[in-house]
């Protein structure tokens, strides 16, 4: 089949509309705890509206798209998105913004589902392996983005001068809540998403087997196994202790070292973003040279250095170390998942939905985080994450593939086995 560009280079701008919708709780939380005068558990119920969605959302998504196919899926995910921009926007405060997200997320959860057979057959099953991770460097592109633009409109939004466009957003915004008008710019973005959507012509995606998301019946099996519920667990895990540093280090740098967070505290979410793209670019070479699991020992064990080194430090040490945790779980997330679908003989797709709703670990791990915070300080608060990291680690122990990566080694003894045979 011929490769439809313009269908991947809209596969790319879902995948950086996603990440930039996701990862803007980290920066405002700061805000938002004061905007609302709430407490740490309070405003950890927010990430967990967002992230629950996934759980919520994730397998049955796959049902849909396989029912109505990508196209309307599609349509529906951003009009949720929209819906959640819009009302958070619109009518700014604690009650709104618990709905608002759970309707971001439901939408995000969706998306994600959806798209990665479209681009499979869109770039070419061939060029598949390259499009996702060129998927994961734009992903991470618009993450690295996020608390830059939460920057730049905080400093702009309801102060005198500005273009049309800052003019406009400052007439929408209440006073004193400059930072409310990042989700008037989500919900433009899902306009305009929406708008390129549906002009788009789709091309016919036929799933392979280990593609459909299959019947309760195949998820009900999935889960007798044990493989399968451990490494649901290291997902949960993965995305437990991503979301905790990058919704809480704003806060943390705020409350023990006196950094600002619409400045110090937003350009370190943003690099830790940045850092896990970095990350991702060394961890591929790396696969070609090592074994997957000693990998991820080796990153793993620079992620407890980094959390200590963060919680421990100095100023100065903790705001680089919280950045560099960024590029200690760069590997992590695409080892686990590679890992766990290759540990299992059949229904890939039902495995692959129950792992994304795996990602409601992002909303479990910020509230412990807050209600700990609450009761102990943050910085105990954030003691919780050694909790997850030491299960990763356990993980490069443990787990039996039935295919391992390809090293260059091990394709050598494949081709040197293969001349042998003959």
């Amino acid at each position: 089949m011929k490769r439809n560009y313009f269908m991947v280079a809209l596969v790319m701008a879902v995948f950086f509309a996603i990440s930039l919708l996701t990862n803007i709780l980290g920066p405002i939380i700061p805000e938002i705890i004061r905007s609302f005068d709430l407490s740490l558990t309070l405003v950890a119920v927010l990430p967990f509206s967002f992230f629950i969605a996934y759980g919520v959302m994730s397998v049955p998504s796959g049902l849909l798209v396989e029912k109505y196919k990508e196209k309307p899926v599609m349509l529906g995910s951003f009009a949720l998105a929209f819906s959640g921009a819009l009302l958070f926007a619109a009518v700014p405060s604690y009650v709104s913004a618990i709905p608002s997200l759970f309707l971001i997320g439901a939408g995000m959860a969706a998306l994600q589902v959806a798209i990665n057979p479209l681009l499979r057959v869109s770039g070419g099953e061939e060029h598949f392996a390259f499009n996702s991770v060129l998927g994961q460097l734009v992903f991470g592109g618009a993450s690295f983005l996020s608390p830059w633009i939460y920057s730049y409109l905080v400093g702009r939004v309801g102060k005198p001068g500005g273009g049309p466009a800052i003019k406009a957003l400052s007439a929408m915004t209440p006073p004193g809540l400059a930072w409310v008008s990042v989700y008037w710019v989500f919900a433009a973005v899902c306009v305009a998403m929406t708008a390129v959507i549906a002009l788009s012509r789709f091309p016919a995606v036929e799933r392979k087997d280990d593609e459909k998301a299959g019947a309760w019946s195949a998820h009900a099996e999935l889960l007798r196994d044990r493989t399968v519920r451990l490494f649901f667990i290291s997902v949960f895990c993965y995305v437990g202790a991503e979301q905790g540093i990058a919704n809480w280090m704003s806060q943390f740098l705020s409350v023990y070292h006196g950094y600002d967070p619409q400045t110090t505290g937003a350009a370190c979410v943003s690099w830790f973003w940045g850092l896990i793209t970095a990350g991702c670019v060394l961890g591929m070479l790396l696969l070609k040279f090592v074994d997957s699991r000693k990998v991820l020992i080796a990153f793993t064990l620079s992620a407890f250095a980094c959390l200590t080194a963060a919680l421990a430090g100095s100023a100065p040490v903790s705001r680089l170390a919280f950045p560099l945790l960024g590029f200690a779980l760069s590997v992590m997330w695409s080892i686990i998942f590679s890992l766990a679908l290759n540990s299992v003989e059949k229904h890939h797709g039902a495995f692959s939905g129950i792992l994304c709703t795996a990602i409601m670990g992002g909303a479990v791990y910020p509230l412990l985080i807050g209600w700990a915070g609450d009761h102990f300080g943050l910085r105990a608060g954030l003691l919780l994450l050694y909790l997850p990291l030491a299960y990763i680690l356990g993980i490069g122990f443990w787990a039996r593939p039935r295919i391992l990566n390809e090293t260059f080694a091990r394709r050598r003894e494949k081709e040197a086995a293969a001349a042998e045979g003959k």
